[in-house]
C-alpha cells in the first residue's frame, strides 16, 4: 500500500482554493478511480495521465488506484490537475526521492508526456502563495505569467519526465522537448487611436474628457458617420494607467479568459471591449456550461465596455448590465457553484437617432414614423439610461467647421488633464 500527496488549486471565478491531491495504491484488481467532485474534462485525466506516464518511461505497478481531490465538496473543473495527479501517483508508488506534498503542480498532460499550458495560472498561483504554498511547478509556457506573482518560487517544466527527474524518479535526465506554445486564443490588443484624429466635435470631445475624469457612463446619439465609434475607441487612450492592485486584478481576469499574453507583463492600460450586437447574454456577462467563464463586462473591468448600435442588442442582454453597473461585479450562479467576477467598467453606448439613421438635426430625410422612432429608442430602458450620466448628441461635422477648427488636441494632452482631475478628486475625497 502506498499513499502520495501533492497540491493543486481550484478556481471559482477569480477565487482560488488549495486542493490536496491524494493518490492511494493498493494490491487489488487494477483500476483507476477519481473522486472529489470532478467534471467531465477532469474525469478524462485518468487516460491522459496513464498515457503520459507510459510515454515518459514511468511504469506504475499493477495496483488499484484511487485519487482523491480534497476538499471533496469543492467543484473542480478543467485539465489543470493532470500534473498534480501524475506526481501524486508517482509518490504513492514510492518512486520519488523528494516529498511533493507542499508543492503546487499546475498543467495539462499530453499523451506524449509534454506539459500543455492552462488558463488562470495567475489567480491560481496567487491563491497558492496566499495559502502559504510558495513552490509552484507550471508548464514552460505559463512560467512568465506565474512569475508575475510576488513571493512565488516558480519551476518551469516542459514535460512530465522532466518533473519526475527533478523528484528523483528517473536516473538519467530526459531529452529536451519543444515546449507547447500558449495557443492562438491569447491575442494582442490593438493600441487605441489618438484624439488628434478627430476633427471638430468639440462638444463630444469635451463629454469624453468629462467621462474619463469622473468615471461616468456615456451615451452618444447621432447619424452614421458622425464619429461615435471613433470617439468611443479613443476613450481608453485618455484614461490613467492602472495602479498595482487593479493591474493584478485585470490581468487575473484576462488570464482566466485566455486573452492575456504574459510576455507583456501585467496589464497596465485600461482594457477595451466592444462586443457585436449579436452577442448573447452569456458572452457579455459571462457564463458557459459547468462553472462560468468571465464575459465582456469582466474583461472590460477597470476599462471601457463599448456597445455600438446599442438599440440593436437584445433587451435581455442590455438589462443584464444593470446589476454590474450598480455593484461593480457579476455573480453567476450555476448548479456546480457560484462564481464572482469584477465588472467595474465605463459603459459607452452609441445609437442612431432612428432606425433609418437620418433623423438627426431637422430630420428632413428621415422616413421613420413616430411609432417606429419610439419603439427604436425604447429599446434602451429607463433603468439602464438612469445609470448613464452623460447623454450627448453627435452631429455630422461640416466642411466649414473643419476649416474653422483649430488643430485638435492629442490624447496625451487630454490624458494629462484627466489624470490631474482624478488626483484632485482623490485628495478631496
Amino acid at each position: 500500500m502506498g499513499l502520495g500527496r501533492t497540491r493543486a488549486v481550484a478556481l471559482l471565478g477569480l477565487a482560488g482554493f488549495p486542493v490536496e491531491v491524494e493518490a492511494h495504491l493498493t494490491a487489488s484488481v487494477p483500476g483507476f478511480s477519481l473522486v472529489g467532485l470532478p467534471d467531465a474534462s477532469l474525469a478524462e485525466s485518468r487516460d491522459r495521465v496513464r498515457a503520459a506516464l507510459a510515454s515518459s518511461g514511468l511504469r506504475l505497478p499493477p495496483r488499484k488506484v484511487t485519487v482523491n481531490l480534497s476538499p471533496a465538496a469543492l467543484p473542480k473543473t478543467g485539465a489543470a490537475y493532470d500534473l498534480a495527479i501524475a506526481v501524486a501517483l508517482l509518490a504513492g508508488a514510492g518512486m520519488l526521492r523528494r516529498d511533493p506534498a507542499c508543492v503546487v503542480h499546475l498543467g495539462e498532460l499530453g499523451l506524449d508526456g509534454r506539459l500543455r499550458p492552462v488558463r488562470g495560472v495567475l489567480p491560481a498561483v496567487r491563491a497558492a502563495v496566499e495559502a502559504g504554498f510558495e513552490d509552484v511547478v507550471v508548464p514552460a509556457a505559463n512560467a512568465p505569467e506565474a512569475r508575475l506573482v510576488p513571493g512565488a518560487r516558480v519551476q518551469a517544466a516542459e514535460s512530465l519526465a522532466q518533473v519526475a527527474y527533478v523528484y528523483g524518479a528517473l536516473e538519467e535526465p530526459p531529452p529536451s522537448v519543444e515546449p507547447v506554445p500558449l495557443g492562438v486564443q491569447r491575442t494582442a490588443r490593438p493600441e487605441p487611436g489618438d484624439l488628434a484624429d478627430v476633427l471638430g466635435q468639440a462638444e463630444a470631445r469635451r463629454a469624453l474628457e468629462v467621462a474619463a475624469a469622473g468615471g461616468h457612463h456615456l451615451l452618444l446619439v447621432g447619424p452614421p458617420g458622425a464619429g461615435k465609434t471613433m470617439l468611443a475607441s479613443r476613450l481608453p487612450g485618455i484614461l490613467p494607467d492602472l495602479d498595482e492592485a487593479s493591474a493584478v486584478e485585470v490581468t487575473a481576469v484576462h488570464s482566466l479568459a485566455g486573452t492575456f499574453d504574459p510576455g507583456e507583463g501585467l496589464l497596465r492600460r485600461p482594457p477595451f471591449e466592444d462586443p457585436h450586437h449579436t452577442a448573447t447574454a452569456a458572452a457579455v456577462v459571462g457564463g458557459g456550461s459547468g462553472l462560468p467563464r468571465p464575459g465582456a463586462v469582466s474583461r472590460a473591468h477597470r476599462g471601457v465596455l463599448f456597445l455600438d448600435e446599442a438599440p440593436e442588442f437584445p433587451a435581455a442582454v442590455l438589462e443584464t448590465l444593470r446589476q454590474p453597473l450598480e455593484h461593480g461585479e457579476v455573480v453567476l450562479h450555476r448548479a456546480a457553484g457560484t462564481a464572482r467576477f469584477p465588472a467595474r467598467f465605463q459603459l459607452v453606448l452609441a445609437a442612431n437617432p432612428c432606425p433609418c439613421g437620418r433623423g438627426g438635426g431637422r430630420g428632413d430625410d428621415c422616413s421613420c414614423t413616430p411609432a417606429q422612432l419610439r419603439r427604436y429608442l425604447g429599446r434602451l430602458s429607463g433603468p439602464l439610461l438612469d445609470r448613464v450620466d452623460l447623454q450627448v448628441t453627435v452631429s455630422p461635422v461640416t466642411r466649414a467647421e473643419v476649416a474653422a477648427a483649430s488643430p485638435p488636441e492629442p490624447s496625451a494632452v487630454v490624458a494629462a488633464r484627466v489624470r490631474a482631475a482624478r488626483e484632485a478628486a482623490a485628495r478631496r475625497l
